[in-house]
């Protein structure tokens, strides 16, 4: 080719994007570390919302990576099923079990990309609700992070990674989730969605809606108000925050609720508190049946929660008959599916009521090995899962 020709070609060409205006563009959905929750083994219904300014282009997505059984995702480009409506988009996808995924959303005018956006941590996996109180939340002695680089936290605003001190929770310190969603994600080879929303010191009581009644103050007195009939009710607060992530998630958004509480109900007359604030046995599986039953109205299907037995407050208060037996009580009644018993973790995992860095470990692998055999039986048979109120 003549210098001149070569010239004015290459002069062209560094010309042609200057012919087509630079087109705005934001995701909205999925967020960056975001975790879907899948619907069986292999996939999850992925919501894909966004801005964009030209309604005129071709608007395209894709995700690029690797799924749960180790197969690259095809790099070709899909079209939005539908034209942008008022420069929005929305719409389903389905997307294989796995991640990391890189997500992209381009826009072509001409043939020429006029706009690129890119998501760079997606995934399609399981997704855990955590409640109760301080060893459900960052009151362990050492702040943990997740070795296998899987595992992420929602705050109810933004997804992260679940490194301590797991952001939604109350507390500073260390918590039992990064080794909890580690072992998850070995043992099922996707990534792990934490939703810590545990406080410190809570009773039962303050976790019910707003409005529901009881004679006895909490040991704290937090969480809840003076009835105006007499006795006390819980001010919603805490429920509200659970209800919250519920809505945020969506229906089968999560897989379960794991919930640890107790220690803030059982003996606390032995602990010095007054006597009057103490609760019985069964007033506490009546108050739990009432959260789970009011969480699964609210999240609009029968969500499953796991609960804990945990009444340790010290090497010489170790466990309560009566509460451990109010806790067994709720799996044998239906109410929620057995957790771990962590009251078998003495003074080698403590640091006082809470755990020391061993104890956090062990205490995710304990929630890890109720967690494991129930997941695999639902992912095994197939199940459906349950939109229906029991």
């Amino acid at each position: 080719m003549p210098p001149k020709t070569a010239f004015l070609s290459a002069f062209l060409v560094c010309l042609q994007p200057s012919f087509l205006r630079a087109a705005d563009l934001a995701i909205q959905s999925p967020k960056n570390y975001q975790v879907f929750q899948r619907a069986d083994r292999n996939s999850a219904t992925i919501r894909v919302q966004g801005r964009a300014s030209e309604i005129g282009a071709v608007w395209q997505y894709r995700f690029e990576g690797k799924s749960a059984e180790g197969e690259l995702l095809p790099e070709t480009w899909r079209d939005f099923p539908a034209p942008l409506q008022k420069d929005r988009f929305d719409f389903l996808t389905t997307t294989p079990a796995g991640g990391w995924y890189k997500f992209e959303v381009r826009g072509l005018k001409a043939g020429t990309a006029i706009a690129l956006a890119t998501v760079e941590h997606v995934a399609v996996g399981e997704v855990f609700i955590v409640a109760g109180q301080s060893n459900a939340g960052n009151y362990g002695s050492e702040p943990q992070r997740s070795q296998s680089g899987l595992v992420a936290n929602f705050d109810g605003k933004s997804w992260e990674p679940a490194n301590d001190p797991q952001r939604g929770a109350g507390g500073k310190g260390g918590s039992f989730l990064p080794a909890f969603g580690d072992a998850i994600a070995a043992q099922f080879h996707v990534p792990i969605g934490l939703v810590p929303i545990a406080s410190g010191g809570t009773s039962v009581r303050e976790w019910l809606p707003e409005g529901e009644k009881f004679a006895q103050q909490t040991t704290t007195g937090k969480g809840v108000r003076a009835a105006a009939e007499g006795g006390w009710e819980s001010n919603g607060t805490l429920y509200n925050t659970l209800a919250s992530r519920l809505s945020e998630l969506g229906v089968l958004g999560a897989r379960a609720v794991l919930w640890h509480q107790g220690e803030s109900d059982a003996g606390q007359a032995r602990s010095g508190y007054p006597a009057d604030r103490q609760i019985s046995g069964e007033q506490y599986t009546a108050f739990l049946e009432k959260l789970v039953a009011a969480s699964r109205k609210d999240a609009g299907w029968a969500l499953p929660w796991f609960s804990a037995q945990t009444t340790y407050h010290s090497e010489q208060d170790a466990s309560d008959a009566e509460f451990r037996e109010a806790q067994s009580r709720a799996w044998k009644n239906g109410i929620t599916l057995e957790g771990p018993d962590t009251d078998a973790l003495r003074a080698e995992y403590r640091q006082g009521v809470h755990f020391n860095a061993a104890g956090l470990r062990k205490h995710g692998e304990l929630w890890a090995q109720k967690i494991t055999p129930w997941l695999e039986n639902q992912l095994t048979e197939k199940k459906q899962r349950r939109t229906s109120l029991p």
